[in-house]
């Protein structure tokens, strides 16, 4: 599969779905919400996000939307080779603004797909091309973002919001807000101090939460997914295998071995 450049409106009903390639979406107007994993968030006009391969999201559009879409292969040209770096965008989902210079290349790769699609269908070698310079500048961007200065996070309260709201769709934009933050500086903040994402902090949070229901209960499955926020079994048992190692079945018959820590990035 080569890398695609699209351009719909999404549908005001909510969809979900997982693909096993990674994609970035970014609005050309109106607004789409979207939770990727448990992390919830939107896109409007020149501001987007990133959705890993295999991540199961919900969507759905408002009214008359209009977004940008990139469908980007684990094997894209523009991920792979001289550019491999720039596959760490899809390390975690996350949601983005776009500043100026960003928001004049967006304008100029549309109108580069039309001036292109005027004249026939376009080679897939140019849509990695202007895929990659996309990408590279987000990477650049999101990559060294400089954190700003000010006070500490208060984890312990942001922890007690996240155990009240686990079962919930958690965005980053509430949590931003339970922290009097905006979700820009919220986001670079809690990076700075954590070394984590907002997203990597929640799934942890739920992983741990399903761990202890996994071991102190005889629930099935199914509702501790729904009580620590996972979309489905499925999701949790995913979530779960790439953190420890092993399913959450398999804990249980094991009787509770001890599990090793969840790393860091995850």
């Amino acid at each position: 599969m080569s890398s695609a450049i699209r351009q719909i409106p999404l549908d005001t009903i909510t969809h979900h779905h997982a693909h096993d390639f990674h994609q970035i979406v970014i609005g050309l107007s109106g607004q789409a919400d979207f939770e990727i994993e448990g992390l919830g968030g939107a896109t409007s006009a020149f501001s987007g996000c990133i959705v890993p391969a295999n991540h199961v999201h919900y969507y759905a559009g408002h009214g008359d939307n209009h977004q940008l879409i990139l469908d980007l292969p684990g094997d894209a040209l523009s991920l792979t080779g001289y550019h491999h770096d720039l596959s760490r965008l899809f390390d975690a989902p996350r949601f983005f603004t776009l500043d100026d210079p960003l928001k004049r290349y967006r304008d100029f790769l549309l109108q580069e797909l039309r001036l292109l699609s005027s004249r026939g269908p376009i080679d897939p070698v140019h849509h990695e091309r202007l895929a990659c310079t996309l990408l590279g500048s987000l990477h650049a961007r999101l990559a060294h973002a400089t954190p700003p200065r000010g006070r500490r996070l208060d984890l312990a309260a942001l922890d007690r919001y996240i155990d009240r709201h686990l079962g919930s769709p958690l965005r980053v934009a509430d949590l931003a807000s339970a922290a009097c933050l905006s979700e820009a500086h919220f986001t670079e903040r809690f990076r700075a101090q954590t070394g984590l994402s907002p997203w990597q902090y929640v799934i942890r949070r739920r992983l741990e939460s399903a761990h202890r229901l996994l071991l102190q209960s005889h629930l099935p499955l199914s509702e501790i997914a729904a009580l620590t926020g996972f979309t489905n079994q499925s999701a949790l048992s995913r979530a779960f295998r790439r953190a420890f190692g092993h399913s959450p079945s398999q804990l249980r018959q094991a009787g509770g071995p001890q599990l090793k820590t969840i790393a860091p990035g995850r």
